[in-house]
């Protein structure tokens, strides 16, 4: 399998068609192969068609036209460092390198390159202090943030309604499902609930049965997942075998619509969190429709188009262009570079009138990033599986700040203190 991505990912580049000096040159991180490939596709697509829809509606951003290449990572941290030394020389205004472990990889880089990583939703939660972290960007919600809003939710509207409940974190056993351990445990010990581990190993995604023994043994009152790619499905097939109560299961944003409807009807009532809404009735959506997936200019398959996974792609490309944007405006550049997007990307402010005016209204929420706070900590809410589609089951959970923020604090300075020569800020600051 490495093989077989090295060999793809070298014949995309070698087939990559010269960009032109007064483009701007966007590379995509994607996975559409290996055991995660169900999964990245639909995001991968999103991310496309977004950016493909502005070149061929709007001549790209500000007349300048978007240079958009894949690089095929297969979820692999050594195969995504391997994509960011291809696409550096090519002067990436960013990038995104969709898995928390190549975000990890990453940081370290990024102030040195002068390169801006966006990690939407995902990668390292303390990175959300930009007086640390300025050139990493993890809009508009971080892990932590995720898992207050579910232990809000499950805890009746406060995380101390859980005091005296148990409740069980099933897990990707990787970066991205270790990520949010420490909250999870900080609030087990402040909040008084008992807290249940059940770490899935990447080989073990799709045979989750010895930790299914486990979490009958347990009875959790509550099961909380953070998964991804094959584990989603296996884990809600696991739970229908199990007899877990579907209203008692929460998942943080990253299981799609293929996911519980491989269950069928015995899916109905499991849950998870987003941030965006479902479905593609929006004039973006009816763009991207008309001037790429109809024109043939797409690679989305059929009934992939406004699915949940496909949407977090879109919202991500979103996040691209606005930064892009803004990034012209606050410099006066049109042909941006890394530094620039980073300024820009420091002063975004999506409000209800520019959502309405890139025809995202009602897709998405607003959304600030400044200087100091590079995510905005925005609220998500509960979505349940009704059988056959996401509904929303939920109002508005805002992140529980005076919690998930002095968690943020201390792990944002331990990086830098843990990281010897970790650079005080020195990058201006447009924000008035």
């Amino acid at each position: 399998m490495k093989k077989t991505l090295l060999v793809a990912a070298t014949a995309l580049v070698m087939a990559a068609p010269a960009f032109a000096e007064d483009s701007i040159y966007v590379p995509l991180f994607t996975y559409r192969t290996g055991p995660f490939g169900g999964s990245g596709t639909p995001v991968a697509d999103g991310m496309h068609d977004y950016l493909a829809m502005l070149n061929a509606r709007d001549g790209g951003i500000g007349g300048v036209k978007l240079a958009i290449e894949e690089c095929e990572t297969g979820y692999d941290t050594k195969k995504g460092l391997e994509c960011y030394d291809t696409v550096k020389p090519k002067n990436p205004v960013l990038v995104n390198p969709w898995s928390t472990g190549i975000t990890l990889a990453l940081i370290p880089k990024a102030s040195v390159d002068k390169i801006p990583i966006l990690s939407m939703a995902y990668g390292l939660s303390a990175a959300a202090r930009g007086d640390i972290f300025p050139w990493v960007f993890n809009p508009p919600v971080t892990y932590w943030d995720g898992a207050s809003e579910i232990l809000t939710y499950l805890g009746g509207g406060s995380v101390e309604g859980l005091k005296g409940k148990k409740v069980g974190y099933l897990y990707f056993d990787a970066a991205f499902g270790r990520e949010a351990l420490p909250f999870f445990q900080a609030q087990a010990k402040d909040a008084g609930f008992e807290l249940k581990l059940y770490p899935v190993a990447p080989a073990d995604m799709q045979n989750q049965s010895a930790k299914w023994l486990d979490v009958r043994r347990d009875k959790p009152d509550f099961l909380v997942m953070y998964g991804w790619g094959a584990m989603n499905a296996a884990a809600i097939k696991e739970a229908v075998k199990a007899s877990f109560p579907m209203d008692k299961f929460v998942s943080i944003w990253w299981p799609g619509d293929a996911d519980p409807a491989a269950s069928g009807e015995a899916a109905k009532g499991f849950k998870e969190l987003n941030w965006h809404g479902p479905g593609a009735d929006y004039p973006a959506f009816a763009d991207i429709k008309k001037l790429v997936i109809d024109a043939g200019k797409s690679q989305t398959q059929a009934g992939e188009f406004g699915t949940t996974l496909y949407d977090h792609g879109v919202y991500n490309s979103m996040l691209i262009a606005e930064s892009i944007a803004q990034a012209q405006k606050t410099t006066g550049h049109k042909a941006v570079t890394g530094e620039d997007v980073r300024r820009g990307m420091e002063n975004l402010n999506l409000d209800p009138a520019r959502l309405k005016a890139i025809g995202l209204e009602g897709f998405a929420g607003p959304l600030k990033l400044t200087c100091a706070d590079h995510n905005s900590h925005s609220a998500t809410f509960v979505q349940v599986w009704d059988g056959a589609h996401w509904a929303k089951a939920s109002e508005a959970i805002p992140s529980a700040l005076d919690k998930v923020q002095p968690l943020i604090d201390a792990a944002a300075l331990s990086y830098a203190e843990k990281n010897a020569g970790w650079p005080k800020r020195s990058e201006p600051c447009d924000n008035k």
